[in-house]
């Protein structure tokens, strides 16, 4: 049975999965070719995913292909109450409920593995880390798994070097039509959405502190100047850092950005970004958010037990007042801010995303069972040919070889 919040919220839920399939023709395409072929009947698929309305349309995707789906979020504030009840009335068997506890997270993604899945979709490794704990017996009947994330992948990695990763995961964050366009246009254009709306202030002029510049904080960074935003970027990669001064952007560390930045922004997937050092040093009335997965880049567990008192300033906003009078603004408890205050990526970023998740899910069950234990990059020609449906998606067309040149390459 379904834990879900309201269920008569389903009809507000169904009607931002329509909006969202509208605007998904890749999703549409391959989920036209799941649903004649049906080749997930007869399989258990269990996805752990920011539960809103484009990842309500991937788990359908998957339903009409035939598999039994057992969907809940990988973030307690992520997870939209009138989606969860509006795709639990279609048929998914959901376990999400906005602002749980940290106890029902867990009793939630324990739920979605209960039916003992043959394929999982994690966003983040939370499921993976259950089925190497104390849901280990759930995963018997596994195939193999897939990642949606950066968090997630590097988990993968750490578990798999030292021997302990008990099934094929395929990395879909790693993709091109994945980290290329979501990571960075779509947590550069969704982060920005959710802190214009949910603090009403201005961008431009403003000193945009970026810490991490991978995919994402590429993204965050690009949009700030776009916005007339002044960057500075903290990193530890030389080579990345080098980059971001030549995409003009300030570079420095994070103990010298703490006094300049009006906005804070962590992309790194690392702990203690930001910390209590850097607040001592920063300006009253500073907005602190976090762009990374999980809730450990910025330090707010501090903030808590050492402010003076914590403020409600607007939804989404906890400001704590520090024992000199400054106010320091925390976006969404430090949670990905993007999700946890915003409405996730533009549509059609996610459109792409899933349409590698859906084709990488049915490359797993197909090939999964002659895999190794291990971290597998997505085949190219998952790739290749969710380029090919956006393009025709967007009427537009590419050259090709002709014999002559390839020929000309061979000989190369």
């Amino acid at each position: 049975m379904s834990i879900i919040r309201d269920a008569a919220l389903a009809e507000s839920g169904r009607r931002k999965i329509a909006w969202a399939r509208a605007y998904m023709p890749v999703l549409n395409a391959i989920g036209a070719n799941l649903s004649e072929k049906k080749p997930f009947k007869g399989f258990r698929v269990t996805t752990s995913v920011h539960l809103e309305a484009k990842t309500a349309c991937l788990a359908l995707t998957l339903a009409e292909g035939g598999a039994e789906v057992h969907s809940t979020g990988c973030n307690p504030l992520s997870t939209q109450d009138d989606v969860a009840a509006a795709l639990a009335d279609m048929g998914v068997n959901v376990y999400a409920v906005h602002g749980c506890t940290d106890r029902e997270y867990t009793e939630h993604l324990t739920a979605a593995l209960s039916c003992k899945p043959h394929l999982i979709l994690d966003d983040g490794g939370d499921l993976t880390e259950l089925l190497h704990g104390p849901a280990e017996r759930l995963g018997e009947a596994l195939i193999g798994a897939t990642e949606e994330t950066t968090t997630g992948v590097h988990r993968l990695h750490a578990r798999h070097r030292t021997g302990q990763l008990r099934f094929p995961v395929m990395a879909v964050n790693d993709a091109d039509m994945k980290h290329l366009f979501d990571n960075r246009y779509g947590t550069g254009q969704s982060t920005w959405d959710a802190l214009m709306n949910t603090t009403n202030l201005q961008v431009s002029g403003k000193a945009v502190v970026i810490a991490g510049y991978g995919w994402c904080g590429r993204g965050v960074a690009m949009r700030a100047a776009g916005l007339g935003a002044r960057v500075i970027v903290t990193e530890i990669d030389p080579v990345k850092a080098i980059e971001a001064v030549n995409d003009g952007h300030t570079v420095m560390t994070m103990d010298d950005a703490a006094a300049h930045g009006d906005f804070f922004i962590t992309v790194t997937g690392c702990n203690d970004v930001v910390v209590d050092r850097h607040y001592a040093k920063m300006k009253d009335g500073v907005i602190l958010a976090n762009a990374g997965h999980f809730d450990v880049e910025v330090d707010v567990k501090w903030l808590r037990e050492n402010s003076i008192e914590a403020i409600p300033r607007r939804d989404g906003i906890m400001a704590y007042k520090q024992k000199d009078g400054r106010y320091l603004n925390v976006i969404a408890e430090g949670r990905l801010c993007n999700l946890a205050a915003g409405n996730g990526h533009p549509v059609e970023i996610m459109d792409m995303s899933f349409g590698v998740q859906a084709l990488a899910l049915k490359h797993m069950l197909q090939h999964g069972s002659g895999l190794k234990p291990g971290v597998y990059p997505v085949p190219h020609e998952i790739d290749a040919r969710v380029s090919e449906l956006k393009l025709l998606s967007m009427g537009m067309t590419i050259d090709k070889l002709t014999e002559v040149q390839k020929k000309y390459l061979e000989a190369q």
